[in-house]
């Protein structure tokens, strides 16, 4: 037997007995062995975007979603709503109902902001946030995830991989590749990249650049209590939030710019509730005894 054919042999028993065992993870070194054999294996922005945007529509169904006339929404709409087509993106945005503090941005420019995350930044501090998650679709940080992604859960067919198509994958997988978009860790150097992105934005479109301070001390000091997924990759093995913090801070000074940032929370009207008022009406029967 050829060694191309005991490779694909292995290939398929391997994920053939990890689709038995659901619960069961990959191994990275084993998994890293595999891979090896389709390293080539090309990955367009726009194979990138397609699979990211089937992945979001997927989570978007699963998730509860800020209507049109909610606060969170008429916020995002206010701060955001200008940069729909930037960066050579069709950016799309919405708010999900979550507490946790978390935002992303996948490589179809899609753009979720959890309400946990508007709850305890201002204005200038989520797009301090916002700007550093596009700087990792920029940077084809989020076309290089998704495609470790894809390597992971959906190279069952490794014929069609080595063909440079993407294979056909089930609805479970492309709930893992969502997942995987979501917690991905970038490199010390990717987020380094994306910190000086989100700043440059701010700088570019006339924000306080100290925001940006401002808004990694917040990850800071909540990094102290319960970490959420998006704070774990925020800080994971890259540079801790108050580094970055300070980090943003010697820019501010060296470029002159540095003054105390001012955190002042929007006053966000709340949703009008309509009472539905109910008319009784009481019908008087009037006998005439005969």
């Amino acid at each position: 037997m050829k060694r191309e054919s005991i490779f694909l042999v292995v290939l398929i028993a391997f994920l053939g007995f990890s689709n038995a065992n659901a619960q069961i993870k990959f191994d990275e070194k084993a998994l890293g062995a595999v891979q090896k054999g389709i390293t080539g294996f090309t990955f367009s922005d726009a194979q990138a975007a397609q699979l990211s945007k089937e992945a979001v529509v997927k989570m978007d169904a699963e998730h509860v979603i800020a209507g049109p006339t909610d606060p969170y929404t008429i916020r995002l709409n206010k701060i955001f709503g200008k940069y729909t087509n930037a960066y050579g993106l069709a950016l799309n945005y919405k708010v999900y109902v979550l507490k946790e503090v978390n935002a992303f941005a996948t490589a179809d420019g899609s753009v979720r902001v959890y309400t946990g995350l508007m709850d305890v930044m201002d204005d200038n501090e989520l797009l301090v946030v916002i700007g550093h998650e596009i700087g990792h679709v920029v940077n084809h940080d989020s076309r290089d995830a998704i495609k470790a992604a894809y390597q992971k859960e959906a190279l069952i067919d490794g014929a069609a991989s080595q063909s440079g198509k993407v294979a056909v994958i089930t609805d479970s997988q492309l709930g893992k590749i969502g997942s995987a978009m979501i917690d991905c860790k970038h490199s010390r150097k990717q987020e380094s990249q994306a910190d000086t992105f989100a700043y440059d934005f701010m700088k570019k479109n006339g924000y306080d650049v100290n925001a940006v301070e401002s808004a990694f001390t917040i990850l800071a000091k909540l990094s102290g209590g319960t970490q959420s997924d998006f704070l774990t990759r925020m800080m994971s093995s890259h540079p801790d939030s108050q580094e970055r913090a300070n980090n943003a801070r010697k820019r501010a000074e060296k470029e002159g710019l540095y003054k105390a940032y001012v955190h002042k929370m929007p006053v966000v009207a709340k949703p009008k509730t309509t009472t539905k008022t109910t008319t009784t009406t009481t019908k008087t029967t009037t006998t005439t005894k005969k």
